[in-house]
């Protein structure tokens, strides 16, 4: 069977992000074991769209995640990003196999928090 992720490499960028804003773009790709110069195209991507902003912290860039847009594409407009990298937060340690799980919880009942939640919103 052919491998594949559910997740896009540009979500799977973001979920990086999220867990690191001063991460650096060859950690990303060594996390996600995809090469240093797409990371670097899909990081352009997501700041030319507007969804991520960088700065320059000294020699380093700090990202920083603007969640109050919507998704992109017609399906997806009712959640916004930053909705979607919670429900993606999972305290496990980051692995190339499970990308998703790149966001340490700060807040243990913070999963059932959100769950509820989303119950109740819909």
């Amino acid at each position: 069977m052919r491998e594949w992720s559910f997740l896009t490499n540009h979500a799977r960028v973001l979920v990086c992000i999220a867990h690191d804003p001063g991460v650096r773009l060859r950690d990303i790709a060594a996390t996600l074991d995809i090469t240093e110069r797409s990371v670097f195209g899909i990081v352009t991507d997501l700041i030319t769209a507007g969804y991520v902003t960088k700065e320059k912290d000294g020699r380093r860039n700090r990202y920083q995640i603007q969640g109050h847009l919507p998704l992109p594409g017609a399906v997806g407009r009712e959640r916004s990003i930053g909705e979607v990298l919670e429900i993606l937060v999972d305290s496990s340690t980051p692995t190339k196999d499970h990308p998703a799980r790149m966001l340490s919880r700060e807040n243990p009942g913070r999963r059932q928090d959100q769950r509820a939640h989303l119950k109740r919103d819909g």
